[in-house]
């Protein structure tokens, strides 16, 4: 990878609907270098997928949880797959630290935020402790 496929990159993160001729333009290199450096980001695993960032508050989730959940460690993976099924949860990570998984969950309100822990994450088999955390706004 080298300064212009970064830069391709950042253009992405910036706006994943950016053209080929957009970011050729920027760069000084042709549409059609552009898809092939694309190509051979999205080819090596660099570029994963592409997607939008959306605001859950406009869309009914007023209560977004960072939740820390730690599991007996025969059960740490198979509960971060089972974590990841549920709708409400938008993303799990297995991290070192605090808590073995992290996860962001949406709610509409705090009452269906207290359901969810209940009824749905805490009998997840190995659960051992939760500890959410409700995001107030997001600056970047």
């Amino acid at each position: 990878m080298d300064d212009k496929d970064a830069k391709i990159l950042e253009m992405l993160i910036e706006n994943a609907r950016i053209s080929y001729t957009e970011i050729a333009g920027r760069l000084n290199i042709s549409e059609g270098t552009a898809r092939k450096r694309i190509e051979k980001l999205e080819k090596d695993g660099i570029i994963r997928k592409y997607t939008i960032d959306v605001d859950p508050g406009k869309l009914g989730y007023s209560t977004v949880v960072l939740l820390g959940m730690d599991a007996e460690p025969k059960h740490f993976l198979s509960a971060a797959r089972e974590l990841s099924k549920l709708d409400c949860v938008r993303w799990v990570y297995t991290s070192t630290g605090d808590h073995m998984i992290m996860a962001e969950i949406w709610a509409k309100n705090t009452e269906e935020l207290s359901r969810i822990i209940s009824e749905k994450i805490s009998k997840i088999e190995g659960v051992m402790d939760l500890c959410p955390a409700i995001l107030m706004e997001k600056i970047k």
